[in-house]
């Protein structure tokens, strides 16, 4: 199984790939190729797929880790070359998302109507868990949340007519069965990445071997982290690879703990297992 980060808000150095404030991950296992979310825009998402010298056309099915625009911004690109790709998701996706400051609301969700997303893309949306490849699975919906969630305080829904934080209940990640262990693939962990791997752990019965992605610690502070890392050395210290989202003050803190358990995860970075 190889995993190559296609887009992320940095890049390998010496590559010519592009970087910007989305993601976007390959997974390939015995000839079928899953993407994980789509990017921001469907220009990065062309230029590093042909720069990695990966055909859109070969894309087996599509998961997405949730409705913002940062994962979601590939989407018409990516269905207008491959119409009816199968896309697995949570019910949930298809809400609209806002967000608001200074005053100002503007949609941050996807870039393709619900009506439009039905005709383009073959729908399996879930709050289980779902097998899309052989050996790979969603999380399903994070339930329970116990633990701090990667929220955002700028985030809204509509609801009825007035405004609600968002419940980020179309959350979820990747679970990748490896003879290693598991293997956590997150996009932006809104959940919580403590209530996630809870998630797995309660749906797989399984321990995490990595985990690679956004986990959405830019705004955890110190207790937050501290806890983080108590829970993650009693869960035997996965692997991290971290990027999009996670913020540098939490990469470093991670790093500093647990030293060669943490890496940076760029576009460009290839994992296998």
């Amino acid at each position: 199984m190889q995993i190559t980060c296609l887009v992320d808000n940095s890049v390998e150095p010496g590559t010519r790939l592009w970087g910007e404030h989305g993601l976007s991950f390959l997974i390939e296992s015995h000839g079928d190729r899953l993407l994980f979310d789509t990017g921001a825009s469907g220009s990065v998402l062309l230029h590093n797929m042909q720069t990695l010298h990966v055909d859109p056309q070969t894309i087996s099915a599509l998961a997405i880790s949730h409705a913002h625009w940062d994962h979601t911004g590939g989407l018409p690109f990516l269905l207008g070359l491959r119409p009816g790709l199968p896309l697995y998701a949570n019910a949930d996706l298809l809400r609209e998302r806002f967000s608001r400051r200074g005053g100002a609301v503007k949609s941050i969700g996807m870039p393709i109507p619900p009506t439009e997303l039905r005709q383009q893309a073959d729908l399996r949306l879930s709050a289980d868990c779902q097998e899309i490849l052989p050996g790979m699975w969603t999380t399903g919906e994070v339930g329970g949340r116990l633990y701090p969630e990667g929220r955002s305080a700028h985030h809204l829904v509509r609801q009825g007519e007035t405004w609600a934080p968002d419940p980020y209940r179309d959350d979820m990640a990747l679970v990748l069965e490896s003879s290693c262990g598991l293997v956590l693939v997150c996009g932006c962990c809104q959940a919580g990445l403590l209530n996630t791997l809870d998630r797995v752990q309660q749906a797989f019965g399984l321990s995490v071997h990595a985990v690679i992605g956004g986990a959405h610690l830019v705004g955890a502070d110190a207790d937050h982290l501290r806890h983080l890392m108590t829970r993650l050395d009693g869960l035997g210290m996965p692997n991290l690879y971290l990027n999009h989202c996670t913020g540098l003050a939490a990469y470093l803190s991670l790093a500093v703990a647990f030293g060669d358990r943490v890496h940076p995860c760029p576009a460009g970075t290839v994992l296998e297992y």
